[in-house]
């Protein structure tokens, strides 16, 4: 969900005298890097769900989402190591989605391609209203956007939790109406982390922090994609049932 490692202590606790700052053209660079590591083993998990592998691609995916949601914390809480640790999150992230969008491929014929559409289009919307100052990352919105990320985690958390009684949260995770219209503001909250991300690359270069930082904008930007990507593919599946 939302990235707690991308937060206004973190932009302003040190500066570079010495050696080479974060750039945005690092950021988006190692941002790239760290989506291509996403889409490689992504292929390869969904290569093995359409060659009747099915039972791998999904032990494989669980792995990939248990070890990735480890490695973010590690990443968020001990702040070490990131240059090698949010690489190994990608690929795991990766083996996830490959796995994930198997399955509603294989359900929605056509719908992953939907899905990466919409998800670009999400972003380059976001990209637009930052880079023009239409919403703008304040104290307020950052706020705002927090209460509303940690609000989703916790009813994510309630339908896991209530799923292994054989329960489940009524109408949101249906394609009702008010199932779509659940999806439609998860969608639209996980699209403005992205102010954030892009705030925390535009300000991590102004305050000249150190160069490694380029991971953790990086890191930030493709969690927050993959969650993205992940809401659109569930929201288009509705939407689909509901025709």
């Amino acid at each position: 969900m939302s990235n707690p490692v991308l937060n206004e202590n973190f932009v302003n606790q040190e500066r570079v005298l010495d050696g080479e700052p974060m750039t945005i053209n690092g950021a988006i660079n190692k941002s790239l890097i760290l989506l291509a590591l996403v889409i490689v083993p992504a292929i390869y998990t969904w290569s093995l769900v359409f060659q009747g592998f099915m039972d791998k691609a999904m032990m494989l995916g669980t792995i990939g989402a248990i070890i990735g949601f480890i490695l973010a914390m590690i990443i968020c809480f001990a702040r070490k190591g990131i240059p090698v640790l949010a690489p190994l999150y990608a690929v795991c992230e990766g083996l996830f989605v490959g796995g994930i969008s198997a399955l509603f491929e294989n359900q929605y014929s056509g719908i992953v391609m939907q899905a990466v559409g919409g998800t670009f289009a999400c972003a380059a919307v976001m990209l637009v209203l930052y880079r023009f100052r239409v919403i703008q990352n304040t104290e307020k919105f950052r706020a705002v956007i927090f209460t509303a990320t940690a609000s989703v985690a916790l009813i994510y958390l309630i339908q896991i939790i209530a799923s292994f009684f054989g329960r489940s949260i009524p109408q949101i995770f249906t394609s009702s109406p008010i199932g779509i219209g659940f999806s439609i503001i998860v969608v639209a909250i996980a699209s403005f982390n992205l102010i954030s991300d892009f705030d925390f690359i535009e300000r991590g270069s102004e305050n000249f922090l150190p160069k490694e930082y380029e991971w953790f904008g990086a890191f930030g930007m493709t969690v927050t994609i993959v969650w993205l990507y992940i809401e659109v593919l569930k929201l288009v599946a509705k939407l689909r049932d509901n025709n």
